[in-house]
C-alpha cells in the first residue's frame, strides 16, 4: 500500500507502529546484551574459581594414608564435613581440570593422573567422589589432604565398557569436599572413539 494513498490519520498510526517496533527491537537487543554480559561474567568468574595451577612437588608431598576409589554411583553421599566459619579453611586446587585423550580404539583403556592440592590452612577432606559413567573410575592416593600436600587421582577410561564407537564422549569425576568455596570440584576427560579397535 503506497503511503500517498493513506490518510493523515493512517500515516500517523503507521509511524507510531514503526516507532513501537523499533522500541521493542531495541529493548530486546538491550536485554539480550545484558544476558550475554551476565553469562560471560559468570563464566569468567567460574573459570577464575577453577583456574589451573601448576604444582612443583616431591614424593614427600603426596598424601597416601586414606586411599579412595571412585565409581559411577548416583546415590546420595555422606554429608560434607565443613569446618566452622572463622576457623582455618581448606582450599582445593586442581592442576588440570580437562584432558583430551584424542582418538582411541573401541576397546582401548587409558589412564591419566591428575594432581589435587590443598592450598588452604586446614585439612581438605574428600567426603565422596564419583564418576559420571560406569566406563570411568578414579583412584585417589588419599581422601584427606593436609595443608600444603597433594593427592594424585588416577582416572581410567574404558572405551569398550559400552558401545560408544564412532562417538566423541566426555566423562567426569565429581569431587565433593570441605572447601567452602568449591565443595563440588570437577575434572573432565574427552575421547573420540573409532569404530574399530
Amino acid at each position: 500500500m503506497a503511503t500517498q494513498s493513506l490518510s493523515r490519520k493512517e500515516r500517523r498510526a503507521l509511524r507510531l507502529r514503526r516507532a513501537q517496533r523499533r522500541r521493542i527491537t531495541a529493548s530486546v537487543a538491550i536485554m539480550g546484551g545484558i544476558l550475554l554480559l551476565a553469562a560471560v561474567g559468570w563464566m569468567l568468574w567460574r573459570n577464575r574459581q577453577a583456574s589451573a595451577v601448576v604444582f612443583d612437588f616431591s614424593a614427600a608431598d603426596i598424601a597416601n594414608d586414606q586411599p579412595l576409589h571412585a565409581v559411577h554411583e548416583m546415590g546420595e553421599g555422606p554429608p560434607i564435613p565443613f569446618l566452622p566459619k572463622g576457623d582455618p579453611q581448606p582450599k582445593i586446587a586442581i592442576e588440570e581440570r580437562y584432558f583430551d585423550f584424542g582418538t582411541l580404539g573401541s576397546t582401548d583403556v587409558v589412564t591419566r593422573e591428575f594432581v589435587i592440592a590443598n592450598v588452604g590452612e586446614a585439612p581438605l577432606t574428600i567426603s565422596r567422589a564419583y564418576t559420571t559413567c560406569g566406563c570411568t573410575i578414579a583412584d585417589f592416593t588419599s581422601a584427606v589432604i593436609p595443608p600444603g600436600k597433594i593427592s594424585i587421582m588416577t582416572l581410567a577410561f574404558d572405551a569398550g565398557f559400552h558401545d560408544v564407537s564412532g562417538q566423541t564422549v566426555r566423562r567426569g569425576v565429581i569431587i565433593e569436599n570441605n572447601d567452602p568455596g568449591n565443595s563440588s570440584a570437577e575434572i573432565w576427560v574427552q575421547a573420540s572413539v573409532r569404530n574399530s579397535p
